[in-house]
């Protein structure tokens, strides 16, 4: 029982340091749609090998993709992994071009036994991101477009074992966070526009995994995981105003702008998350060598978003979401010498995103590295290091083009936090 009080009072300061210190944002103008640039959860270490986890099963990782990989846990592990970010994005659009910085704290996650074959986990994680800040001329003056903000996933999750072979497992999240999107437009007058999406939700993923040796050195596992679609709560707003005329004076002598509402709506009815599937197969050699493959599959063409007026088209329509990725690790022996007990890592992955841009299809593909470093001789704990190279684009015609190096750095502490010791 100590223990998980220990486990509660961490996640209840761990997550408060996170919404407080929190600086993760993307760079990328094409946040600016919809919900921003979507996550699908993968850790660090994920990252590093093209962003897989539907397959994977490590009693030594925490796997938030699949919640069926909770259930095998080592018996008296405790696990804890923080992961940061730093983006470096590079863009261009015809002969302009542009560099931004971003990044910060990326997610937080814990597991731990819960009983026999039953495993449990807790964390935040990012599920979407916004940021952005460009501008142009326009006739007579020029407009500037920003934007911040994102939504995240405070979640619980169980896997169980209820036979040989057979994981199944389930996350329940909330789903909270504001984006803000704002377009001032300098001509004869100037004008200021913002649209506000403020998250209060629900969220869940249910999975299984089933693994089967080939002999005895040889393991295949097959892993999938399914989100349902559900409408979501929170409220939409839009407000506008013309900067140099909808001005009053506070009681303290200060101009403040009036806002006029465009939209102020439930996003219960008008906005959705849609049916997510992801299935995935990997092979492990020897607890050394792993290999995985991975498909993520999202129907945003039959999501309702409706769009509020000077920010989308009123036919705004999504792009169903799939993603390919594959990944490997290998460990050249775990007894070995320091570089031999290193986990080297990598991957790959192409996605057609949900987002459209005047017909044109958002695409991205991507190739990662990755290294485990141990920690002391004794210890468990891993830190990890990850490279990964990202291009986007847009299809058929090529609007603005994107090339991303993030930096991933997370630390994997495993703990024996229930081992009594006996020997006094």
């Amino acid at each position: 029982m100590k223990n998980f009080k220990h486990i509660i009072s961490a996640t209840i300061i761990l997550a408060s340091s996170w919404l407080m210190a929190s600086a993760q944002m993307s760079t990328s103008p094409y946040s600016k749609l919809g919900f921003g640039l979507l996550n699908d959860n993968a850790t660090g270490m994920q990252r590093s090998m093209g962003g897989v986890g539907y397959a994977m099963q490590n009693g030594r990782q925490i796997n938030v993709m699949n919640p069926a990989s909770y259930s095998r846990v080592d018996s008296l592990t405790f696990l804890f992994d923080m992961g940061i970010d730093l983006t470096n994005c590079w863009s261009k659009e015809g002969d302009k071009k542009g560099y931004n910085l971003g990044g910060g704290l990326d997610y937080i996650t814990m597991e731990f036994r819960l009983a026999k074959n039953l495993g449990g986990a807790i964390g935040v994680v990012p599920f979407s991101s916004v940021g952005y800040s460009f501008g142009g001329d326009i006739d007579n003056g020029n407009d500037r477009r920003t934007g911040v903000g994102g939504l995240s996933e405070l979640f619980a999750g169980i896997g169980y074992q209820p036979f040989k072979g057979l994981s199944i497992g389930a996350n329940f999240s909330y789903l909270f966070g504001t984006t803000t999107n704002t377009t001032a437009v300098e001509a004869i007058t100037t004008s200021q526009f913002i649209r506000t999406l403020e998250v209060r939700d629900w969220n869940m993923r249910v999975g299984l995994q089933y693994g089967f040796n080939l002999s005895r050195k040889s393991r295949i596992v097959l892993g999938a995981t399914y989100s349902p679609k559900k409408s979501m709560h929170g409220t939409a707003l839009g407000r506008k105003a013309d900067i140099s005329q909808d001005v009053v004076v506070d009681s303290h002598g200060n101009r403040v702008v009036v806002y006029d509402t465009i939209a102020n709506m439930s996003m219960k009815g008008n906005y959705e998350l849609p049916n997510t599937f992801g299935a995935g197969v990997s092979y492990t050699y020897d607890n050394r060598l792993s290999l995985e493959l991975d498909y993520t599959y999202q129907q945003w063409s039959k999501a309702k978003y409706t769009p509020i007026d000077y920010f989308e088209v009123p036919d705004t329509k999504w792009n169903d979401r799939w993603k390919v990725a594959a990944g490997m690790s290998f460990t050249p022996n775990p007894r070995g010498n320091y570089l031999n007990r290193m986990t080297y890592r990598m991957g790959g992955f192409y996605e057609n995103d949900y987002m459209t841009v005047n017909g044109n299809n958002v695409r991205d593909y991507g190739v990662g590295i990755g290294f485990s470093f141990p920690a002391l001789a004794g210890n468990k704990t891993l830190v990890n290091l990850g490279v990964e190279w990202k291009h986007r684009y847009t299809a058929p015609t090529n609007l603005i083009k994107e090339d991303y190096l993030n930096i991933t750095l997370s630390v994997n502490f495993n703990e024996m936090w229930f081992w009594k010791n006996k020997i006094r």
